[in-house]
């Protein structure tokens, strides 16, 4: 009898030239190098690009000089069970309250949806996206939560002068996945594969994120 195959969503955000980012950030370039087309023995494309760009994973570095850099990341905590969360749209910003009022159960990796997930549509950077407000940061950390995913391109309330809830999660190690893309996706348990390019030394880098049925094998726990 044939195993059914699982359904795999990618909740990745295409990294496109031109694409949006975080105010401040690098743009996003992507031009030819070589051409097929012009006589070329291949194409090869050149990318110039932030490390916070698109879909992407924040490490300790990012905020604290001597902290852990994004390819000292344990892969077993990017890998493995995780539960999606939908936020209605009045939601502004997801606090302690907002959170108590969803089944957290063991969690340890939560990913939010919310209207930020809309928000991929248009093509020009939103700055009234919903936010991790800091209580709610500390009570995720207060229930062991490992990873804390969010559907647009910060955690953090724009243009926060001081970034609470980044300091607050990375100086605990919890790993924090911005940009993520998760209209298309139900809430519910799932297993989160969530795997940033391996660059050395640095503060966060791209991911490619998917999520499959709860029931599905993966390769750690």
């Amino acid at each position: 009898m044939a195993v059914p195959t699982p359904v795999i969503h990618d909740i990745s955000v295409p990294i496109v030239d031109g694409g949006v980012v975080y105010p401040g950030d690098p743009r996003i370039r992507i031009r030819v190098h070589s051409s097929l087309e012009r006589g070329d023995p291949a194409n090869v494309s050149a990318l110039e690009l932030g490390s916070h760009t698109a879909t992407h994973i924040d490490a300790p570095r990012h905020f604290f000089a001597h902290g852990a850099t994004v390819d000292a990341i344990p892969l077993e905590r990017l890998i493995g069970p995780a539960i999606v969360l939908h936020f209605p749209p009045g939601v502004a910003a997801i606090g302690e309250r907002e959170l108590r009022a969803r089944r957290l159960g063991n969690a340890r990796r939560v990913l939010c949806r919310t209207r930020n997930s809309s928000e991929w549509k248009h093509p020009r950077f939103t700055p009234e996206y919903v936010h991790l407000a800091p209580d709610g940061a500390e009570y995720l950390i207060r229930q062991g939560v490992e990873l804390v995913g969010v559907d647009y391109l910060s955690i953090e309330r724009f243009n926060s002068e001081d970034h609470p809830v980044h300091r607050m999660l990375l100086e605990r190690n919890v790993v924090i996945v911005e940009g993520l893309d998760l209209s298309a996706v139900a809430e519910g348990e799932y297993q989160l594969i969530c795997l940033p390019l391996r660059l050395a030394g640095l503060d966060g880098a791209p991911a490619r994120a998917i999520l499959t049925a709860a029931d599905s094998k993966v390769v750690a726990g």
